[in-house]
């Protein structure tokens, strides 16, 4: 059962839930038309940016949301969109995009905890799109269209790339969905400058619970321990999200990450 819900959520990956795609994938059940018309849907995406931004940059933010989050940036990299390009002019068009509904946003949580909007920070975010089937078109736009092999070793989970960006992509999303505002979380290791990440926070009664995304190895989570350790007494549940089975084990919640939508909201 577990396999073939996972079959399932991989599809939904790949095909989004604009009604035009779903719609193309139902008649014609070919994942590389499918893409097509995602394509055609980011293109008038593009063409309804000009009216933000004139200049196009708004385009180019969201064009490369996925080079940004592939690059595992505590931060959205503005050289990603455009090079040169000054912090302050991406954040005046920030307010734009999430008008459009077509982006969410995290921000930097400084002081985890229940009032982490009160002590955000605004210049340190991380942008997703708000359909994880426009991301994986835009992740694989460097082609002229995306080939059903492709498509294929995607939903088979046999494509030989790091696809932990997508999945994270497809966690805000739905936590995104179920009311949740997006914070995430960084913290330097004592013997070496690694940085550590907690790709989410979410508040719980009048605790924090800290999520982490991984698509392979699940059994590693030292951002997680680390968090854990210092904040501790700050913590509800703890969550893993992955794409095996679930366990509850040593305090954590590991949950497949088509679980998403029952954790508490």
């Amino acid at each position: 059962m577990h396999r073939q819900l996972m079959r399932i959520f991989r599809l939904y990956l790949l095909v989004g839930g604009m009604p035009q795609a779903v719609e193309t994938y139902l008649e014609q059940n070919n994942l590389q038309v499918v893409d097509e018309v995602k394509r055609e849907i980011v293109d008038l995406y593009e063409e309804d940016f000009t009216k933000i931004d004139g200049a196009g940059l708004a385009g180019d933010i969201y064009d490369s949301i996925p080079a940004s989050l592939s690059g595992n940036a505590s931060r959205y990299i503005l050289a990603t969109a455009r090079e040169g390009i000054r912090t302050e002019k991406v954040r005046e068009l920030i307010p734009d995009l999430l008008s459009s509904y077509t982006v969410n946003i995290a921000y930097h949580a400084n002081n985890p905890g229940i009032g982490m909007a009160l002590e955000k920070d605004p210049g340190r975010y991380k942008l997703f799109t708000s359909d994880t089937g426009l991301f994986v078109t835009l992740a694989f736009k460097d082609k002229k269209y995306t080939e059903n092999v492709i498509y294929n070793k995607l939903l088979s989970d046999k494509l030989d790339a790091n696809l932990g960006y997508v999945y994270e992509n497809a966690v805000a999303q739905m936590l995104t969905v179920k009311g949740h505002n997006l914070f995430y979380y960084t913290l330097n290791s004592d013997s070496s400058n690694h940085l550590y990440e907690i790709d989410f926070l979410i508040s719980e009664r009048d605790k924090i619970s800290p999520i982490e995304v991984k698509s392979g190895n699940y059994r590693s989570h030292k951002s997680l321990d680390m968090f854990s350790d210092k904040f501790s007494r700050r913590i509800g549940d703890k969550y893993v999200l992955h794409i095996k089975d679930y366990k509850w084990e040593n305090g954590i919640h590991y949950l497949p990450v088509y679980m998403v939508p029952f954790i508490y909201a």
